[in-house]
């Protein structure tokens, strides 16, 4: 670190100052005779701005997206908003777009009506703003809300005269939807037991606090060439899955003997899309907790400075730490923050303690003495008004106020007195959910499918519930399985991590082009200390088919594996004709 830049990085901060004025050299290359020179943009939207100007001044075509936030960022489209309200009326070209700036998403053909997707940071809630989104779901959506892979919370089945409302509502709960969607820094994840884990190394509470707000309050955070992912993991039971983020900040203990003070620091990894079959990377980097938001910011200008703005497939984090390399790129952000960023090799750090696959359902000791967090477990995320009342009624009267949101679409009841355990359990059965940690139930997960999604090309939730049904009334599983179904190439349920992934195909029936719901089926993905990228075993898999295809693989996994043999172990172990012959066998 610390030399001379390289040829490419000379050119991203060269095409940054310059940008804006090379734009105005004709299509002949031949300069004009009196040429006018663009004014040079300034304040808070100027990076992006530049950034579009220097793909522009190298002849490249910028994406309709980039188009359209530079006639006008979706922030600036409130107004509109109100009126097309007022008028009843969706958004149309790139007003769908903006509108996803504030957190409305216009889904048709799936659903003629919006679906609003909150800001949560670290997935934590009080229980009164829990029962405010329920009223709010009850009063302008279709009378439940999804919890998604980002812990967070989803409204749907919102009409054209109440997105406003909706968004106004959530203000006043003190929650927001601002920057949820589009081309912006996504919900804030972290460890969903922060603060109450008995392992955990740090609390990532603060910490994804302070990220969110400073999100809010930094207009230019908004002028990305695409989304962006950013989780905080502090080491507890259940983990945050940060190497799937753009940004994953690991807690650690840092030994004696290092050069740097020992204790607890944040170990840096950068350029996790398991949609794109990439883990975050280790850097070598270490950050002091307080230094975090300082940190993440610095990256994401230094994205917002070079990422693509004419391929929407490449514009992610990824691309360009592969197009510079992670030490060119480190050198960027360590020119924003004015000073060199400290590394520590692996051996620095003390080992951390696994999470546990299963931590999230059934009930937990806190460290609080005394004291347990009870894991509810969501029929693939969704929940009822009335199901959403009962828990806020729960948390409020036998716990300690707050309910906690997981990557894993569930959700935790912290704060649960010993001899309030058996009332819990009870109240939750009785609100027709279960806090039973089965290893199927556990790792279920399913994006929002076409039923709400107008990517997506199969029923997914449908399916993932038919999958549990199916398989849990017939085999008798004794280690954890993930299984996940995500509908289109975005990977919202991550369909790469699992150890059988679905991904939605359609299916041809007949000559006519007809065709059905159905999958490609992947096997032997990981995540965390097993992680690993699924690979395909089955294509133009029937959904209806689907639970039969799952039973059958995890029957020939049980029959056959090596004593405690994991089933993405087995999975790898075999090729996939081996594999196939044995599912047919099972």
């Amino acid at each position: 670190m610390g030399g001379d830049f390289t040829i490419d990085q000379k050119r991203y901060l060269e095409g940054f100052v310059s940008g804006a004025k090379a734009v105005q050299i004709t299509r002949g290359g031949a300069q004009p005779a009196a040429p006018a020179v663009a004014a040079e943009p300034t304040g808070p939207d100027a990076a992006s701005l530049k950034a579009m100007a220097r793909f522009e001044a190298e002849g490249k075509k910028l994406s309709p997206e980039e188009k359209g936030k530079r006639e006008e960022l979706g922030l600036d489209s409130y107004d509109r908003m109100r009126s097309a309200a007022h008028e009843g009326a969706f958004p149309k070209g790139p007003d769908v777009f903006r509108w996803k700036f504030h957190g409305l998403f216009y889904v048709a053909p799936a659903q003629d009506a919006f679906m609003c997707r909150l800001r949560i940071p670290n997935g934590i809630l009080t229980h009164w703003q829990f029962r405010g989104v329920a009223d709010i779901a009850r009063d302008h959506g279709g009378g439940y809300s999804d919890v998604t892979t980002r812990a967070n919370l989803q409204i749907r089945e919102i009409p054209s005269t109440d997105g406003i409302a909706v968004l106004e509502k959530l203000v006043a709960l003190g929650l927001t939807a601002k920057g949820s969607g589009a081309d912006n820094i996504r919900n804030v994840t972290g460890t969903p037991t922060a603060g109450i884990d008995p392992q955990e190394i740090l609390d990532t509470r603060p910490l994804a606090r302070e990220w969110h707000h400073y999100i809010l309050n930094s207009r230019d955070m908004y002028g990305l060439p695409r989304k962006f992912n950013v989780a905080f993991d502090g080491a507890g039971m259940i983990g945050a899955l940060e190497d799937t983020n753009d940004i994953g900040f690991q807690a650690i203990v840092v030994r004696e003997g290092f050069g740097v003070e020992a204790g607890v620091w944040l170990r840096l990894a950068l350029g996790g899309i398991t949609g794109h079959k990439d883990f975050a990377r280790d850097t070598g980097v270490v950050v002091r907790p307080s230094e975090a938001t300082e940190v993440a910011a610095a990256i994401v200008r230094v994205f917002i400075d070079t990422g693509d703005r004419t391929d929407r497939k490449k514009a992610r984090l990824k691309y360009v730490l592969d197009a510079m390399g992670f030490d060119g790129f480190l050198a960027l952000v360590e020119a924003k923050l004015g000073r060199a960023l400290q590394r520590l090799p692996a051996e620095a750090a003390e080992p951390r303690a696994e999470a546990d696959r299963l931590a999230h359902l059934g009930v937990h000791a806190q460290k609080q003495a005394g004291l347990n967090y009870v894991g509810v477990g969501l029929p693939v995320g969704r929940l009822s008004v009335a199901q959403m009342h009962g828990l806020a009624d729960i948390a409020a009267r036998f716990g300690d106020g707050d309910i906690r949101l997981t990557v894993w679409q569930n959700l935790l009841i912290s704060g649960i007195a010993d001899a309030d355990v058996a009332a819990v359990t009870g109240a939750i059965d009785a609100l027709g959910l279960s806090t039973r940690a089965t290893p199927l139930q556990a790792g279920i997960v399913a994006c929002t499918g076409s039923k709400g999604c107008r990517f997506a090309a199969a029923d997914t939730k449908g399916t993932a519930r038919a999958i549990l049904a199916h398989c849990e009334e017939r085999l008798a599983i004794d280690a954890p399985v993930n299984v996940h179904v995500t509908g289109c190439h975005n990977s919202c349920a991550q369909h790469y991590i699992g150890d059988i992934g679905l991904i939605g195909a359609r299916v041809p029936v007949n000559d006519d082009g007809d065709t059905v719901d159905g999958y490609h089926l992947l096997v032997g993905g990981g995540f965390g200390t097993a992680a690993a990228i699924a690979r395909e075993l089955y294509q133009y898999v029937k959904a209806e088919d689907a639970p039969h295809l799952v039973e059958r693989l995890l029957k020939s996994w049980l029959a056959h594996r090596q004593p405690d043999e994991p089933f993405a172990d087995f999975t790898r172990r075999l090729d996939a004709e081996a594999l196939k012959a044995l599912a047919e066998a099972a």
